[in-house]
């Protein structure tokens, strides 16, 4: 890791200046503490800087309670053991007192450099550390106001992109004033694998949660002079989440209720659904599993608009899931799954791939399309008890939806990539989707939503092991690799249909069947295998 110190920098390096503030009381002080604290990554660095007494390490305490979700949690001052590492439950947290120091060398017996591998530092008395500081870092300089509760920060960044991250942070914090919840507190909420961010709320009248999805990087062209995003028409901003939770709840669906919207900022306060979920100890609540088929059926029943209007006058355009979209996501197997399994795929097998796949995928089309909410699992489907009816389901992450076959939706709950549905629920599930859709259509084809739904539930475990793979190499979050004998276990299973015979071959072909984690019958259900 390079290193620099803090002062005396080449010219040109110094530090920049991005803030200078005026903090009233304790309150505004702790509330700056959570602004930094929801920024904070793995491998960031803070340097708190005062005389003894501004307030070092109550702002460190401040963040660190912030950061565990605990307003009671010990955070001694480490002025004598030089440091204290917080295993928290997003990453660890080492809190460093530089005090008494003696010399550089005792920093480096520290091992800062390890701690910042895998977490993140808060470091006061930072300027004893000469040149052993990493080379970026947020800095804070905290003085004594006019008030003794009163405090000036100012703050300072080198390198990384702290500007425009406390830039966001504080953008978060206006939009909150703006609607009246300036003084609320903010904590981390675990949200999807996509870059938005999400947030609990909290003050005396309860708690909303706060959507934070910034401008996304478009990416490499990778086909049609298209991006990625673009080809599988992914969500950016919360314009889409807007539209569609509001058409939503206007056909009778329980959305996120809105509770203020910044559309060009991309910020979203909205409802909090709770937490008790569909699933108990790692299986389905079969319950809440037949429930969520009945409101998909439902659904599904009634096609969606293709235009939705907006809080600002504009539209937003619900785009198609089309073949192209589902093909390039098919395509993240061969991408990302078999290079991992050490089982890569040449230009002929990837051309016979993506022709059998467009030869399903326009076969699924040939339907009418409706609704596709596109992860319609359990991650996302939040169990309200004491309702009734479609009310006891509350829908979020639907900002990607399209519209499309039928098939898929019903695929990705019935094959729940995050829990394992046994068989015979499957094909429960299955059946009383089609129950329900004939109930509403006496005209609904068995046979042929039977053959799409394989189809779809296929490309859909095709996209998961390309795209958890991918969560876990390109991203850093290799928790997703424990779902890959699961999925490779359901795309086993949806090869069964007879118009997946030619994708099944392909896959016995390249070897992926046997090359799984595990190989996919090793990890396929007793019930399964009889």
């Amino acid at each position: 890791m390079t290193r620099t110190p803090i002062s005396g920098a080449p010219a040109g390096t110094k530090p920049e200046l991005l803030l200078d503030l005026t903090l009233k009381d304790e309150a505004e002080t702790r509330r700056l503490a959570e602004d930094i604290a929801m920024i904070l990554h793995p491998g960031d660095c803070v340097l708190l800087s005062g005389d003894l007494g501004a307030g070092k390490s109550a702002f460190a305490r401040a963040v660190l309670r912030t950061l565990a979700d605990d307003p009671e949690l010990e955070v001694p001052s480490p002025t004598f053991t030089l440091v204290q590492t917080y295993e928290l439950a997003r990453f660890p947290v080492s809190h460093l007192d530089l005090y008494r120091l003696e010399d550089e060398e005792e920093l480096a017996e520290l091992a800062l450099d390890d701690l910042l591998e895998e977490g993140a530092a808060l470091i006061e008395w930072p300027e004893r550390a000469g040149g052993l500081l990493p080379a970026n870092w947020l800095g804070l300089t905290i003085e004594s106001g006019a008030d003794p509760a009163a405090r000036r920060v100012r703050l300072s960044a080198k390198g990384s992109d702290w500007p425009e991250r406390l830039a966001r942070t504080r953008l978060v914090r206006a939009f909150l004033e703006q609607h009246g919840k300036g003084t609320a507190s903010r904590r981390y909420l675990q949200g999807d694998a996509s870059p938005r961010g999400f947030e609990t709320i909290r003050d005396a009248a309860g708690s909303l949660i706060l959507m934070n999805a910034p401008p996304v990087p478009g990416g490499p062209m990778i086909r049609d002079g298209l991006t990625y995003r673009e080809i599988v028409h992914l969500a950016d901003g919360v314009r889409a989440v807007v539209a569609i939770g509001e058409e939503l709840r206007r056909r009778g669906f329980h959305a996120p209720a809105l509770h203020a919207v910044d559309l060009k900022a991309g910020l979203v306060l909205q409802e909090d659904l709770g937490a008790d979920p569909v699933v108990r100890d790692g299986a389905p609540i079969a319950e809440r599993y037949r429930a969520a088929v009945d409101l998909l059926a439902d659904l599904h029943s009634t096609p969606p608009p293709r235009t939705f209007a907006l809080p600002d006058g504009g539209a937003y355009q619900l785009p198609p899931y089309d073949p192209r979209a589902l093909l390039v996501e098919a395509e993240l197997f061969s991408d990302w799954f078999l290079p991992h399994v050490g089982a890569p795929v040449d230009d002929e097998g990837r051309a016979l791939f993506a022709r059998e796949w467009t030869r399903l995928f326009e076969l699924a089309w040939q339907q009418p399309p409706t609704w596709v909410l596109r992860d319609f699992h359990s991650p996302n489907l939040i169990w309200r008890e004491g309702a009734s009816g479609h009310e006891r389901i509350g829908l979020i992450d639907y900002q990607d939806a399209m519209y499309g076959p039928a098939g898929y939706d019903l695929a990705s709950l019935a094959m729940d990539a995050r829990v394992s549905v046994l068989p015979a629920l499957e094909a429960e599930l299955v059946a009383r989707y089609i129950a329900r859709r004939t109930l509403h259509d006496a005209g609904f084809d068995e046979a042929v939503f039977r053959r799409d739904y394989a189809i779809l539930a296929a490309q859909r475990a095709t996209k998961i092991l390309g795209i958890f793979t991918r969560l876990a190499i390109r991203d850093g979050k290799p928790d997703y690799l424990a779902h890959l004998p699961r999925v490779h276990a359901y795309l086993y299973r949806a090869l069964a249909h007879p118009v997946l015979s030619g994708m099944k071959e392909w896959f016995e072909t390249y070897g992926a069947l046997e090359k799984g984690i595990g190989g996919a019958r090793d990890v396929a259900w007793p019930d399964e295998i009889a």
